[in-house]
Formats: C-alpha cells, sequence, structure tokens
C-alpha cells in the first residue's frame, strides 16, 4: 500500500518537495492538506513521472484543442438540432472529464456528461474516434504556433534525480508525447516512456487504473513499493493510489488544486 499521497500546494511540486533536504538529508517534510509526513529519500530508487502539468505545461496546450475540438463539434450539434450552444469550459469540463484520461476516454466522459451518447465507431465519422482524431490535428496546430513551456525547476531535480543514478520514467496518457518531450529537448531524461501509443498496443487500462504505472515500474526493473508517483491529475492520482506504489505525490497546480487533497490517503 501506498504510504500517503501528498497534496503539495504551491507553484513547483519538485522544488517544495526537496527545499528542506537540500539534497543531503535523508528526511523530507512533504506538506499536505492539513499534517506534514516524514518521507525518507532513501526508501525510493524509482520515478513515475508525469508530463503534461508535471514537468511541462502542455496542459494548457491540450485544453486550449480540446475546448477548440468540443465547441466545434456542439455548435455543429445545436446548429442541427435547433438548440442553444453551450460551450465547452475548461474548468471544470476540461479537468473534471478530460485531463488525465485516454483521448477516446476523455471525449465520452465529456460527452456523456452533456447528455450525448455516441458510438465508438469509426475515425472518420461522428463517433467518438472521430472526435478524438480531430482533436489530434488541432494539437499539432496550437503546440506549433505556442510551442512547449517547461517548469524549470523540475527539469532541474529530474536531471539532479538522473546524477543520483536513480531511475525515473515518463508516465502519460497522451499520445503526443515523444512531439512534446522533443520540443521541449526533454527526450533523453528518462529510463522509459510510457504513453497513449504504448497504452494502446499493449491494450492497457488508462488512468484512473493504474496499468500504465505498472508498466513503467516494470521498465524500470522497480518492485511496486520502491517508486514515488508524481501526478497533477485526479485521475492520476487515484492511478497511482490504486496501485499501491510506495508514495504517490499529488501536484496541487492550477485550476483543479482543490479537488486533490480529497484523494489523501490517511
Amino acid at each position: 500500500m501506498a504510504r500517503a499521497s501528498e497534496v503539495i500546494s504551491g507553484g513547483n511540486i519538485f522544488a517544495s518537495f526537496f527545499r528542506s533536504v537540500g539534497y543531503t538529508r535523508k528526511q523530507v517534510l512533504a506538506s499536505a492538506s492539513r499534517d506534514r509526513h516524514p518521507v525518507s529519500t532513501g526508501d525510493y530508487d524509482a520515478w513515475l513521472v508525469d508530463l503534461d502539468g508535471v514537468l511541462t505545461d502542455t496542459a494548457s496546450v491540450h485544453a486550449a484543442a480540446w475546448k477548440r475540438t468540443f465547441d466545434g463539434y456542439l455548435e455543429e450539434l445545436a446548429a442541427r438540432q435547433g438548440s442553444p450552444f453551450e460551450p465547452f469550459e475548461i474548468d471544470p469540463d476540461y479537468y473534471r472529464y478530460v485531463d488525465g484520461k485516454p483521448r477516446y476516454d476523455g471525449v465520452d466522459s465529456f460527452l456523456r456528461s452533456r447528455g450525448i451518447v455516441l458510438e465508438w465507431g469509426i475515425p472518420e465519422r461522428e463517433t467518438v474516434c472521430g472526435i478524438g482524431n480531430r482533436n489530434n490535428a488541432v494539437f499539432n496546430e496550437v503546440l506549433r504556433t505556442r510551442g512547449v513551456q517547461v517548469f524549470e525547476s523540475s527539469v532541474a531535480l529530474v536531471r539532479d534525480i538522473r546524477d543520483r543514478g536513480e531511475r525515473i520514467a515518463v508516465v502519460t496518457s497522451s499520445k503526443h508525447c515523444e512531439a512534446v518531450l522533443e520540443a521541449a529537448g526533454l527526450w533523453d531524461l528518462f529510463d522509459a516512456r510510457v504513453d497513449g501509443n504504448v497504452a494502446e498496443r499493449k491494450k492497457l487500462a488508462g488512468k484512473p487504473a493504474p496499468d500504465t504505472f505498472e508498466e513503467a515500474a516494470r521498465s524500470l526493473g522497480a518492485a511496486p513499493e520502491r517508486p514515488v508517483v508524481v501526478e497533477d491529475a485526479v485521475s492520476g492520482v487515484q492511478a497511482g493510489r490504486a496501485g499501491g506504489f510506495g508514495l504517490v505525490v499529488g501536484v496541487a497546480r492550477g485550476e483543479h488544486r482543490e479537488a486533490l487533497p480529497e484523494l489523501e490517503v490517511r
């Protein structure tokens, strides 16, 4: 079982998590929503780190792409049905239904929240897969125009982890992992990468199931109790907790900050 799900508020999870240790002391105090839990850095030697919202700010790129995709479809649907157009709202729709989930699961989850049930179906048609594939093209366009912003102190910590000889994997439901890592100059920092393409190929259930984290741990040769899982999405924190990993750290960053403390393991 995970020792605790820590929720650290503030601008950067890694800077907050290691500020008191100075990279030398054995004990770190990680701030949770109400209590402080002592964390021994010697207990863990593998790291399973989410990409969007933890290492990079591509969460904002994803959110903008999904808004454009869903609004386009909802406008089409409203015109056909003669009903009012109700736009996709990044807060709460993106964080509640899409963030952290595999692409098609996110589409299905959001549409059902609006009472819209589509066939999974053929990618070129009005189906869950079809709308998901529309978003792929939109995301690439937004990524090209906006570029990729990284959280510098997070990247600094990843480099420090590598220098300490500890293993690290990036785990994301996004199928754009390679493009984002390459654009950010981070591709060579990870010993393993488990993304949406790997999950599809190996038929791994997406978050909140722990399958992708378990696959990453296997790739690193780490027993479940050895890795630290670092996530910013509610579904990702749930996945880390479900997998019984050594420590689950919820990054309370951005608009969904208030949701994470509810997931704390007592």
